[in-house]
């Protein structure tokens, strides 16, 4: 009897670990399905006891509904304002404190880093109520500027940690060259290092983003009274009522609030996972 090839024992072998990932796959994605099914469903289909996989027909009244809401243009408009200002105030800030510890060197710069981390690893669902009180007192509370400080405080930490990774793997003899050359050292960072942390810098990105876009805590208690000032995750729970919720349009609205991430993640995904990964390398 011939002995399998060594091609098809690899194949044994990682078979096992193609059905683990599939497997993977089809539990993380069927709730994305089974949200955007939904808000495809007519309502009958919808409240039915005999749940189809596969509709049986499909409607866009529901994205009609969610579409047509009281405040969507206004709540969308909010959500984008203050989720862009908050990831390009955390890039801004991150940058300069990344170059200060990667190629700096200065009394306390280990401990900076080291509260860095801790303030990453922080739950900041347990810091809710102090924001509040602190908001409360000084006059920030139903003010979006309020929330977009409390989205960059958020995104701060992991952004200043990648692009430190990024920065440290740059060779600085790269930057003094340039300084020899006749730049001053933020032109030589500017020209030389800065185009170098791309990767970096979208990676950091789309973390931001996704956090921002999707943060419903503190965007439900700090927006009481001003309800112009509400962000899209909390405009998702505008679809209930005393007669119970509107499933179809809350899948409806589900499926556009999370359309912008998807259209972010795929616009950067390719540098993505190089960003993660180069940014964990040195530093």
């Amino acid at each position: 009897m011939s002995t399998p090839r060594p091609s098809a024992r690899r194949a044994l072998r990682r078979l096992p670990l193609h059905a683990a990932a599939t497997l993977t796959v089809a539990v993380c994605l069927f709730p994305v399905y089974w949200m955007v099914t939904t808000a495809l469903k007519p309502s009958p289909d919808i409240q039915s006891y005999d749940p189809r996989l596969i509709p049986g027909s499909w409607t866009l009244d529901h994205f009609r509904d969610a579409v047509g809401a009281d405040g969507f243009a206004l709540f969308w408009r909010n959500s984008v304002l203050v989720t862009l200002s908050a990831v390009a105030l955390s890039l801004l800030v991150a940058l300069g404190a990344a170059y200060a510890v990667a190629r700096m060197r200065w009394r306390g710069r280990r401990q900076f880093v080291l509260a860095v981390f801790i303030a990453q690893m922080a739950p900041w669902e347990s810091l809710v109520i102090p924001v509040y009180i602190i908001s409360r007192d000084t006059g920030m509370l139903d003010r979006l500027p309020t929330l977009t400080l409390i989205y960059f405080m958020i995104t701060l930490p992991f952004t200043v940690i990648v692009l430190r990774g990024f920065i440290a793997a740059v060779p600085p003899e790269l930057e003094e060259a340039a300084q020899v050359d006749g730049c001053t050292r933020a032109g030589a960072f500017r020209k030389v290092a800065f185009p170098l942390l791309a990767p970096g810098l979208m990676a950091t990105s789309l973390f931001g983003f996704i956090t921002a876009w999707n943060e419903f805590t503190y965007a439900n208690f700090l927006i009481i009274k001003q309800q112009d000032s509400r962000t899209l995750p909390v405009w998702l729970s505008s679809f209930q009522s005393t007669f119970g919720t509107d499933w179809g349009a809350t899948m409806a609205a589900s499926t556009l609030f999370a359309l912008p991430a998807l259209v972010v993640f795929l616009a950067l995904q390719r540098h993505v996972t190089a960003g993660l990964a180069s940014g964990g390398v040195k530093g």
